[in-house]
This record gives structure tokens, sequence and C-alpha cells, in this order.
């Protein structure tokens, strides 16, 4: 009789993997619990001697048996979304059980610390430099760097920290490191102390991944006498988006108020405790044990485009045909991603918008898809790749609304320690709401500026000039959050906001002609 596999992964259980893995149990087969293929559209997926049955409901049981079901998808492994794909990161999903130590170590677990703990310290880190690894997190900081000056801090205590407070909009890259590979992660912790001399190790994620920590805790006991005498916790918080900044979440850390640091010091040299810390993404340290294997770090660099070397999960998600987790090298174009690879918009409508990193991302037009996806293309095209989560919208979306969003969604986030953030989120939407509801008369306007009123009538010309002040002052403000901001929630949120504004005025104001000249004049 066949193993059947089915995910355990929180989006699977969601749409009731669990009530289906006992259906099977109860007609007498053997079934295995295993990590998600990443394919979300077609979970609960069911996999039988390779072969794919999804989505699978309790109805579809004996149909997928006899061999009838009409939710067959072919062998999983050649499906067009997985064939194509690079996997490092990723190599073991919808393949291995999560908490199983056999599984892990049968599939190359552990290879990448014991190699470690042979070519010691330094060693370690001149091979994640030449990785490439950079932060997957956010600013893309190169990983090797930062390990080299905690390496290099003299201290009685260092420490590591892994920020696995996933908050980004379109993101679950790192819940499912967590739930469905969490030896990966704790490997590459574990190979992080040994290359800095840090023997403690935090795991901080949100209270709203409940599955993710009951892995986490149980593999933690498991392989606690293998990575000794390397020890970690998990910490769980309260769900503050914030606290996906490093210096705010090692203050959550502390038991203090996820409230942002100035920086410097830098957490390299005085973090968690005031002693030196290495604060990576998860998707970082889950690349680690790869790259640390003979001869990782030179094929993990031959991968990518420019600066940006490895591999890249990509998450698509939103008004997608083919939502899921999509790993492949830097330099892939974006337009290929949501096109080819994931089909298009569910709705059948044409592409709008794109918003690649977080809530904060920039709004790419489809006329820019053919950026590739890479650091520096993306910077230079005022967006940002971020945690790699990308959201589509169709031609319905108001980007007027959503670029009101990101200065409200600033507002409620914001830890209140910066003026440009906490005062300037709350005037952005202000601002937002009288360039769209047209108020941009001397009466809506006595409120900004009381010696300007007199000059402001109700003419046309006038409100003209009006709406393109108000849209030269929402770039001016924008400007200040940008630079301003000691952390990116205030700093990134002029980029939706500015991306909505270039590309589609007409959501905003009749008049985009007013938009073009502000714009214009504010560059």
């Amino acid at each position: 009789m066949s193993i059947i596999k089915i995910s355990d992964d929180a989006l699977a259980r969601a749409g009731g993997a669990d009530a289906l893995a006992a259906a099977f149990e109860k007609k007498g087969h053997e079934v295995h619990r295993t990590s998600s293929w990443g394919m979300q559209w077609l979970e609960p997926l069911v996999e039988i001697e390779g072969k794919g049955f999804g989505p699978a409901t309790l109805e579809d049981v004996d149909a997928i048996l006899d061999g009838s079901s009409d939710k067959a998808i072919g062998v999983i492994a050649d499906h067009p979304f997985i064939k194509d794909q690079q996997r490092l990161t990723f190599a073991r999903a919808g393949k291995t059980r999560p908490l199983s130590l056999e599984d892990y170590e049968a599939t190359g677990g552990w290879t990448g610390l014991k190699r470690a703990r042979q070519i010691g310290p330094e060693q370690i880190v001149e091979e994640v430099t030449e990785s490439g690894l950079r932060g997957r997190g956010g600013a893309g900081f190169p990983t090797g760097i930062k390990w080299k000056t905690v390496l290099g801090a003299q201290a009685e205590q260092k420490y590591i920290v892994c920020n696995a407070d996933e908050g980004d909009s379109a993101t679950f890259a790192d819940r499912m490191v967590m739930e469905g590979d969490p030896y990966a992660l704790i490997e590459g912790m574990a190979i992080a102390g040994e290359a800095v001399g840090a023997t403690q190790g935090y795991i901080y994620l949100r209270s709203e991944y409940p599955d993710a920590i009951r892995k986490l805790n149980e593999a933690l006991k498991l392989c606690a006498s293998i990575i000794a005498p390397f020890q970690c916790e998990v910490r769980v918080g309260a769900g503050a988006y914030v606290c996906g900044e490093e210096t705010s979440l090692l203050n959550s850390l502390e038991g203090k108020r996820g409230e942002v640091r100035a920086k410097p010091p830098l957490p390299a040299l005085e973090g968690f405790l005031g002693r030196p810390t290495v604060v990576n993404n998860v998707l970082s340290l889950a690349a680690v044990p790869h790259i640390l294997k003979e001869g990782g770090a030179k094929q993990y660099a031959d991968f990518g485009m420019g600066r940006s070397k490895g591999t890249m999960p990509v998450q698509l998600a939103g008004n997608i045909k083919h939502g899921g987790l999509y790993e492949v090298a830097f330099g892939i174009s974006l337009g290929e991603l949501v096109n080819e690879i994931g089909g298009g918009t569910a709705s059948g409508r044409p592409v709008k918008a794109v918003q690649v990193g977080g809530p904060l991302g920039a709004y790419i037009h489809p006329d820019q898809f053919d950026i590739p996806f890479d650091y520096e293309a993306f910077a230079a095209a005022d967006a940002l790749i971020g945690h790699a989560g990308v959201t589509v919208f169709d031609d319905t979306a108001d980007m007027g609304s959503m670029a009101r969003f990101a200065m409200e969604f600033c507002a409620v986030e914001s830890c209140g320690k910066c003026t440009p953030c906490r005062i300037g989120s709350v005037r952005g939407q202000e601002i937002i709401d009288r360039i769209r509801e047209g108020r941009s008369s001397g009466v809506a306007r006595e409120r900004d500026s009381v010696e300007m009123a007199p000059q402001m009538h109700n003419t046309t010309k006038n409100a003209a000039r009006s709406v393109e002040e108000e849209i030269t002052l929402l770039a001016d403000l924008c400007e200040t959050m940008k630079f301003g901001s000691l952390c990116a929630l205030g700093g990134f949120t002029p980029y939706p906001v500015t991306s909505a504004l270039k590309h589609w005025p007409e959501d905003f104001t009749d008049n985009t002609e007013a938009v073009a000249k502000a714009l214009e004049a504010a560059k």
C-alpha cells in the first residue's frame, strides 16, 4: 500500500488537510504529514507515489484512491510551477516530515554545521561573504560583513537573534521554513554561533504563528544535543509591525516596549542586553547550511546577477491565479513572475499594479514589468525587494485609496519615537484626503497655512493651483519622512504614496496635469 503525503502547513490545515489525512487513515492507508510544496492554490495537496491531487476535499478521497479524480495534476516535481525553480533554501519543501530528524539527516541535514566546526570562525565568515548572501528581510545588507563585525567584537557573551517577525503583506516564506523545515533554521543559527563565538540564540516570532511556535519548540528539544553547546529559545511577540525592525525587536526581546533605537551603536556591537548580536532574517539563516556544505558558497554565488547573489524565495499573493512560493535566482523579470509563473490575475482582469516588499513597497506599473528581480535594479526604479512578497492588483483597484492606506498603516504601527513617522503619517492622510475630495479652497488650506488663505479662492485657476500646492506639500512630506525617520517604517512609507501618484494620478484628482507639475518640481 502506498504512503500518502499531505502537508501539515498552516494553510493546508486551514483548508481541511487534517480531516483529509484522517479520512485516508480511516481507510487503512499510512499518511505522512510533510512540509508544503508551496503551490498554495492547490492546497490541500495529496501526493501518492509522486503524483498530486488538489485542491482535495473529503468528497475526493475515493476518486483519488481509485484513480478517477479530476483533481489530478500529474507528477508534482514535473509541474510547471515546480520544475523550473532553483530550490536551495526550499530544497526539502514537500518532501520531508518537518520534525523527523531521520528525514533531515537523509537530505543533507547537519552537514553544514559539522563542516563549520571543522573549519573555524574565520573560514566560516569568509565563505558566507564569498557566497554573496545578503539579508533577506529588507535592506539586503551583506551577511558576511555583519558576521565579521560581531566576530571581531570583544565580549564575554554574544548572541544570535533570528528575526522571524514576518508581518509584511504577501509574505509567508518564513512561516513555511519554520513549519516545514525548522532544523534548517536552527542549523543556520548554530553555524552563525560557531562563526562569531555565540552560544545563545533566540527566535523572535509573532503570536499569530501558533503552528510555527509549536514546531520550533519541539524541534529545539529534539536536536538540543546535536547543536550543543549552542542553545536556542523561542520568544513570542505581540504582533507589532515595528518589531520587524531589528532594534525594536531587541527592545521587545529584552521585555521593553517595542521602540526603535537610534543607531549607532549598531546591534553588531551593542545589541541584545548591550552585547554584540547577529540579527538575521529566517531566509538568510536558512540559506547558511547549504552555503557551508563543501563547495556550497561558490555554488550559491553562481546564481543571481550583479551584487544580488543566490536565490530568492518569491512569494506570489493578492489577486493572482497561481499564488505560492517560487524560489529562483535573482535576475528573473517581474513580468515573468506575475504573468507567466503566477498566471496573471485570479479575477481574469488586467493587472493594474504590483506591490513588492510589503505594505510599504512601491507600486509597480505593468510598463515596468521588465525590471529584473535585483536589489540594485529595484533601487534604481525607486522600489524595494524587501522580503520578496509580491501582491497583485487588477484594474479595479483604487490606487489613491491604496496610497492613503500606506499613511494610515504607518500611523497605526508607528512606535512614536520620531516625528517624521509619528506626525508625518497623520498629516499625509489628511493631505491625500483633501486632494481626493477636491478640498483645495482657502477654507481647506487654512489648517496648513493661515497666511495663504486670503490668496485662495474658489476659481478654477486657483483650485488647480491649490491641487498642485497640495501635491507639492505631499511630495515634500514624503521627502522628510524618507530621509528623516529613524527606521524603515517611516522611511519606506513614501514609496507606495509617490509611486501611486506618479503612475495613477487619475486615482487622486481630475487635474492630472497638476500632479505631473508638482512631482517634477519636487525632484
